[in-house]
């Protein structure tokens, strides 16, 4: 298993290959395109995140120490980074989650392409993972 670093080093490696941020948000497209379609039964309005311009759900469980997410957004762009948060979070242990500095974000540019709503629907989904996070640590 990949640490939570390695992954993130793995997604700068993959958008450092694009120097066009078309190119970089058609691969952030496919990302989306390649998440798995989320049940309907997790979307809920509780799993519905708050402070996001277009719809996204998250929902979260516990399979022995890991925490896996599954999501889904009605919009293309939103889905792609749906897709790497889930990509960067899952299977790791709430404390490693909740430890993480998460800097891939910063360094392949995406906050910087990302419009004010968008930029806060990243901050929103951010938090809802790790308060998932927290709250599958305090219940062991």
């Amino acid at each position: 298993m990949k640490t939570i670093n390695q992954t993130q080093d793995e997604i700068i490696e993959e958008f450092s290959v694009f120097e066009d941020w078309q190119d970089k948000y058609t691969l952030l497209i496919e990302m989306g395109n390649e998440l798995p379609v989320l049940q309907a039964q997790y979307k809920t309005i509780n799993n519905l995140i708050e402070g996001c311009q277009s719809r996204v759900w998250l929902a979260a469980e516990r399979i022995n120490d890991k925490i896996i997410y599954q999501g889904d957004s009605d919009a293309i762009i939103v889905r792609g980074i749906v897709s790497l948060l889930i990509r960067v979070f899952s299977h790791h242990t709430p404390d490693e989650i909740l430890d993480t500095n998460l800097y891939f974000v910063d360094v392949i540019g995406l906050k910087a392409h990302l419009s004010p709503t968008r930029s806060n629907g990243l901050v929103a989904m951010l938090k809802q993972m790790k308060l998932y996070a927290l709250a599958f640590k305090n219940i062991c």
